[in-house]
C-alpha cells in the first residue's frame, strides 16, 4: 500500500489485511495502533503513519491497550526482500542484536554498523537498537502475562541489561508498570493480543498471529508426512491435530506445540523452554515454520491472475509455504531427501536421529532427542543409514560446511550467495539448493521446476508454457499449488 491517504482508508475500514504492514499514531492521545483497531477512527489531520512499531515508540507514542499493536504479524516485505534492510529485519527478529549486539548484526550482514543504522532509519524509521528494544518489550509483556516469574527474572529473560531499564521501557511503551501490565491480559474471546491461557499445562502459551485466511490443513499434512521419530510428532484427528517438536536454541533446548485449529487470526502455541532467554528466537522460528508473516491475499491476487493457476488458488485460500524451525536440520534433511520419496526421506531422517541425535534430559512423550549437530555428522561414518557411499560423502561434506560456517544459512543470509555456495559442494544439485533456499531461507520466490511432482502439477494445470516470471515474487506458493495439484491427480487416479 502506498500513500498516506490509502493508509487512512485502511484505518477507516479497520482492514486487518494491513496489520503489521504499517502502524498509525494519534497526536491527540499519544497512542499508536494497528490498522484494524476497533476504536473510533481519528480525524485525518491527527494521524501519523509509521512503518514499524519501533518507529512509533521512538516518536513518543505508547501502544494501544485495546488493539495490542505489538501482537501483529510481521510484514511480508521482510521475507520477500533480499536487500540489506530485509536481511537485517529477519536477523533482528531472530534475536541477534540481543545476543551479539549491533556490531554482531553488522558483521553478519557484511556492512558497517553505521551503514546498517542509516539504512534501517531511512526505511523503517528506527535503528537496530530501537527495533530490538520494541521486541524485548513485547517479550516482557508475554512473560508478565503468562508466567508467575518475578519482574527481575523476566527483565533478564527478555534481554534487558538491568531491572531499571526493563521498568523504564515497559512504562514508556505501555504507560503501565510491569505489575499493572501483568493484570491487563485480554480475555480469551478477544481477537487481539499474543498470549494464550495459562491453564496449568506449563510452558508459555502464545497466540501466533497471522493475516488473512490460513490453510492449516495443508501445512499440517505437510509436516505430518515428514515428521521424524524422536524429534517430531503429530497427535489428534485431522482438523484438530497438535504438532510437537524439539528445538535446539541458542541457550538451551525446548519443545514447541502448535494446534491445527485456528483462532480468530492466530494459531495456538505453547513453548516449553529450558531457558526463557530463548523465547524470542523460539517464537520467530515457529512463525517461520508455519509461514505466519505471509500476505495470502497479495499472493492470491498475483497468482490468481494467471488462468492456469486461478483454479488452484481458489481451491486453497490462505495456502502457506512451510519454512524451517532449524536451518541446519532442514539442510541435512534436504540432502537426505535427494532423489528419494517423502516416505524414504522420513525413514532416513528418523534413522539419523536415532543414531546421532542428542537425548533430551527429560523426554516428553514421543519426543526424546534433538536433531544431530552438523559437527557430529561431519566426521561420522553414517553406515547405519544404508545409503550409497557417494551420498554419505555428500552428507558429511554439507554437514562440515555448516559446522565450520562456510555456508551461511541464518535468517539474514544472502540467498543468492548461499545457493551458489551450496551448489559448489560436491553432490548438491539445483533441486536441493533450491529446496533449501525455499524452506531454510524462507524465500517466497522459488519455483522448483526440476521437481517431478511440480512438473506433473504444472502439466495438470496447463501451466507448462506460461511465463513464470509473472508469478514473482510469490513463486514458492506456485510450487506448493503445483505439488497439491499433483497429489490431487494421484488421488483421483487411485479412486
Amino acid at each position: 500500500m502506498t500513500g498516506d491517504d490509502s493508509r487512512y482508508e485502511a484505518v477507516s475500514s479497520r482492514d486487518a489485511r494491513f496489520d503489521g504492514e504499517f502502524f498509525f499514531a494519534v497526536s491527540t492521545t499519544g497512542i499508536y495502533c494497528r490498522p484494524s483497531c476497533p476504536a473510533t477512527t481519528p480525524r485525518r489531520h491527527n494521524v501519523t503513519f509509521f512503518p514499524t512499531a519501533a518507529a512509533a515508540q521512538d516518536s513518543g507514542f505508547r501502544a494501544c491497550r485495546r488493539c495490542r499493536p505489538d501482537a501483529v504479524p510481521g510484514s511480508a516485505d521482510w521475507n520477500a526482500r533480499a536487500d540489506l534492510v530485509g536481511r537485517a529485519m529477519r536477523l533482528i527478529g531472530d534475536g541477534v542484536v540481543d545476543r551479539e549486539g549491533v556490531s554482531g548484526l553488522a558483521a553478519r550482514l557484511g556492512y558497517s554498523a553505521r551503514q546498517v543504522q542509516r539504512q534501517l532509519n531511512a526505511e523503517v524509521g528506527a535503528g537496530p537498537i530501537a527495533l530490538a528494544r520494541a521486541q524485548r518489550a513485547h517479550t516482557a509483556r508475554v512473560l508478565l502475562q503468562t508466567t508467575t516469574l518475578q519482574a527481575a527474572e523476566i527483565a533478564f529473560a527478555s534481554g534487558f541489561h538491568s531491572v531499571r531499564q526493563f521498568n523504564d521501557t515497559v512504562r514508556e511503551i505501555y504507560a503501565l508498570t510491569p505489575g499493572e501490565l501483568r493484570t491487563t491480559r485480554p480475555g480469551r474471546s478477544s481477537r487481539f493480543g499474543s498470549v494464550g491461557t495459562a491453564d496449568g499445562a506449563g510452558g508459555v502459551p502464545l497466540r501466533l498471529a497471522h493475516r488473512g485466511p490460513y490453510a492449516a490443513t495443508g501445512i499440517f499434512d505437510h509436516l505430518a508426512a515428514r515428521a521424524l521419530t524422536g524429534i517430531e510428532e503429530m497427535a489428534g484427528p485431522r482438523g484438530d491435530r497438535t504438532y510437537r517438536r524439539t528445538l535446539r536454541l541458542p541457550h538451551c533446548t525446548g519443545i514447541a506445540e502448535v494446534r491445527e485449529r485456528t483462532g480468530d487470526g492466530w494459531l495456538e502455541c505453547r513453548l516449553h523452554l529450558g531457558d526463557l532467554r530463548d523465547l524470542t528466537t523460539a517464537t520467530q522460528r515457529m512463525r517461520r515454520l508455519f509461514d505466519l508473516d505471509a500476505d495470502p491475499l497479495a499472493v492470491a491476487e498475483r497468482l490468481g491472475a494467471d488462468p492456469a493457476l486461478a483454479p488452484l488458488v481458489a481451491r486453497t485460500p490462505g495456502l502457506r509455504a512451510p519454512g524451517a524451525a532449524d536451518v541446519h536440520e532442514l539442510t541435512v534433511r534436504a540432502v537426505l531427501g535427494q532423489q528419494v520419496s517423502v516416505a524414504a526421506g522420513r525413514r532416513l531422517g528418523s534413522a539419523l536421529v536415532t543414531a546421532y541425535g542428542a537425548p533430551l534430559q527429560v523426554p516428553s512423550g514421543a519426543l526424546t532427542r534433538t536433531f544431530p549437530d552438523p559437527g557430529d555428522l561431519a566426521g561420522a561414518g553414517l553406515e547405519e543409514l544404508g545409503m550409497p557411499v557417494a551420498r554419505r560423502a555428500t552428507l558429511r561434506t554439507v554437514a562440515a560446511a555448516l559446522a565450520d560456517g562456510r555456508i551461511g544459512l541464518d535468517p539474514g543470509a544472502d540467498r543468492d550467495q548461499a545457493e551458489k555456495d551450496l551448489l559448489g559442494l560436491r553432490g548438491v544439485g539445483p533441486w536441493t539448493a533450491g529446496y533449501i533456499r525455499m524452506r531454510a531461507l524462507g524465500d517466497p520466490d522459488v519455483l522448483l521446476t526440476g521437481d517431478v511432482a511440480v512438473r506433473a502439477g504444472m502439466r495438470h494445470a496447463g501451466a507448462e508454457a506460461v511465463d513464470a516470471g509473472a508469478w514473482r515474487p510469490w513463486r514458492t506458493y506456485a510450487t506448493h499449488h503445483f505439488w497439491n495439484a499433483a497429489v490431487d491427480r494421484r488421488r483421483v487416479a487411485v479412486t
